[in-house]
């Protein structure tokens, strides 16, 4: 019944993943009006199942034996860490607060991990540094770009009337692109504790996790497709191509390596990097940025504290560190409350972003 019951959690999980990603790939392409929201979802969907499927095995047995030993996972835990990954992401919604699934998946299972004491320290350090330099790499190269489609000739080309079918084309490929990527980092998430637990097979957890996130996308993604293309209609062709190039070309290149990254953050730093070209420092004193550190900090400790909370509880049977937790939760609530009296302006971010 657990086995059953963590599998279901894994693949709702999943659906969800496909449901946020399908904006984070198509939303250019379907917001500029170059495809239609029906289409764009069926390539969405099959772009993202074509990358879970052929290259999802890496960040698979990362999530399921890189970050703590597969000895780690039962049944129970890897049930635990599914919950408390997609717990963290349904409380976040209720707050308003933004989440990355990469780094929720991740937070959960080092919660497991500190509770046996057994994280891998090494691979956990290399992730947290990929988790901070794609998203200063995807600003850089936004910002090379955006100086290379300043160039006298090619304003000039992309004024003239072919340039427009050979964009449209392009930014779709691009989306189908961003969208392979989501697949092959994103898969693991909702299915590596289900791998590292031996509920699943590699394959067997690559092919029904690709399959749900696909499932998510076409079924569960046209209101986040329709905000998100709305809200970047303002982006010209060429820097949506940018946007998606610079996101998918990074994340695959992090899925090869095994590593699990936050789309989402890598393709908000793409478009802060293309306003950085056009406006200059003013952009970087707006909201967005910190929301994203908030994010960045937020996610794996919420995630992590959640996994660790409940294993002590129901696993270990041991109340002593839930005690410790709440005391530290409460000194943070109030702290955040005085800190909340005395400055007004501050506000809890309300858009929920996902990966």
């Amino acid at each position: 019944m657990l086995t059953i019951i963590a599998i279901t959690i894994g693949l709702f999980f999943a659906m969800n993943i496909g449901a946020s990603g399908a904006a984070a790939s198509m939303g250019i392409a379907y917001g500029s009006g170059v495809i239609k929201k029906g289409m764009a979802l069926l390539l969405c969907s099959i772009a993202i199942f074509l990358g879970a499927w052929l290259g999802g095995g890496e960040v698979v047995k990362t999530i399921g034996s890189g970050i703590v030993p597969t000895s780690t996972f039962t049944v129970n835990i890897a049930l635990i860490v599914i919950a408390s990954a997609a717990l963290s992401l349904f409380l976040a919604n209720i707050v308003g607060i933004p989440l990355s699934t990469s780094e929720v998946a991740v937070g959960s299972v080092v919660g497991a991990g500190i509770v046996y004491q057994s994280v891998f320290l090494g691979n956990l350090v290399w992730i947290i540094i990929f988790w901070l330099l794609t998203p200063i790499a995807a600003f850089l190269i936004a910002i090379l770009a955006s100086s290379l489609l300043k160039n006298k000739r090619f304003k000039k080309w992309m004024e003239a009337p072919k340039a427009v079918p050979f964009l449209s084309t392009l930014v779709v490929f691009m989306g189908l692109f961003e969208a392979f990527s989501a697949g092959m980092n994103n898969v693991a998430n909702a299915v590596g504790p289900l791998v590292g637990a031996s509920i699943l097979s590699t394959g067997n957890g690559i092919f029904w996790g690709g399959l749900f996130v696909a499932l998510g996308a076409l079924l569960l993604g046209q209101r986040v497709l329709e905000t998100n293309g709305k809200k970047i209609t303002t982006l010209k062709l060429e820097e949506g191509c940018v946007i998606s190039g610079t996101g998918a070309s990074i994340v695959t290149v992090a899925s090869m390596l095994g590593i699990p990254v936050p789309l989402t953050q890598i393709t908000t730093s793409s478009i802060i990097g293309i306003g950085f070209a056009k406006h200059g420092w003013a952009v970087l004193k707006k909201d967005i940025v910190v929301q994203m550190l908030t994010v960045w900090v937020v996610s794996p400790v919420l995630s992590m504290v959640l996994s660790y909370t409940l294993i002590q509880l129901l696993i270990e049977r041991n109340v002593y560190p839930i005690i410790a937790m709440a005391g530290v939760l409460i000194s943070v609530f109030g702290v955040l409350s005085l800190m909340k009296r005395q400055n007004p302006s501050i506000r809890v971010p309300q858009q929920v972003v996902k990966d």
